[in-house]
């Protein structure tokens, strides 16, 4: 709260300039000048901070938009600290609605920055080549903020949706949920997570985008870490699964060996049971027969 003092977010617009639908995040009014409920600041960009963050531990993307010259200094930072797009100094119209069109604008981009890279330029005539670079310029200074945007944005994050009203208009179209700083001047109604708050004094702007950034980068930090919890488990499972077969084997083996010693042991015993007198009949018998004769001789 004392952040939010010492930054003049609780300074709002003139009473004259006000969005009556504001009423309920206007605390009092103090020489023609509306002051905003902090305490209502402070429990919307809670919940402000609460969605971004789930956004983005969802893998979700959030595109940081704010073009007035207060906001474009600390949206550049901020998008670029949570790595997120940008949009900081116009917003063309099609931006969200005719995505396409503009992904092919961010193409030619870089297509004349690998140009350019390669030396091309250089070999062209220097009128032409001067057009190329205005262009190129042009391009980067429109679109380098969302040359990763790939897909369409998950949410929007808005600085003074006054000011950004076709941005908030193709979002509402396509059902993009918004997050926004709302001064006394703006309606609050269309913005689905909206942040009462000063949308002109450069500080109260940085430290409130500050925030969602912030959000942003726990998010990612939970999606890191429940990634990580994943790949444990299932490498505990593979391991439990490993040791299952191991033993599993282990004991097939076992098995296996115990047969052949049963198989050995009976075959030697086999052996061993052949009775002794088999083998030695035939010199008895002989021998009888060589009694006999003298016998009858004898007689």
């Amino acid at each position: 709260m004392k952040m939010l003092l010492e930054s003049g977010v609780h300074f709002g617009h003139q009473t004259r300039r006000w969005d009556p639908r504001m009423r309920p995040f206007i605390f009092t009014e103090r020489n023609g000048i509306h002051i905003i409920d902090l305490q209502q600041t402070v429990n919307k960009l809670n919940e402000a901070f609460d969605y971004a963050r789930q956004v983005a531990a969802d893998g979700g993307t959030v595109l940081f938009v704010g073009t007035k010259k207060q906001a474009q200094e600390a949206i550049g930072a901020e998008a670029h600290r949570c790595e997120m797009p940008y949009v900081s100094q116009r917003w063309l119209g099609g931006m969200l609605t005719n995505f396409h069109t503009i992904r092919q604008r961010v193409r030619r981009m870089e297509e004349l920055e690998a140009q350019r890279e390669r030396g091309e330029f250089g070999d062209l005539p220097k009128k032409e080549a001067a057009r190329l670079e205005e262009e190129l310029a042009k391009l980067q200074q429109m679109l380098g903020g969302i040359r990763h945007l790939d897909r369409l944005p998950d949410t929007v994050f808005i600085v003074d949706p006054a000011k950004e009203r076709i941005g908030v208009s193709e979002a509402r179209r396509l059902e993009i949920p918004i997050i926004a700083l709302v001064d006394t001047n703006c309606n609050p109604e269309e913005i689905d997570y909206p942040i009462p708050a000063n949308d002109d004094a450069i500080r109260a702007v940085k430290l409130l985008t500050g925030r969602i950034a912030d959000a942003v980068i726990d998010g990612r930090a939970l999606r890191q870490q429940a990634a990580e919890a994943e790949e444990a488990e299932k490498a505990a499972a593979m391991l439990a699964l490993d040791e299952a077969a191991l033993e599993d084997e282990m004991e097939r083996r076992a098995a296996a060996q115990d047969e052949a010693t049963t198989a050995e042991l009976a075959a030697v015993f086999s052996d061993a049971d052949v009775p002794p007198a088999s083998v030695e009949s035939q010199p008895a018998v002989a021998d009888a027969g060589a009694v006999a004769p003298q016998a009858e001789a004898g007689r």
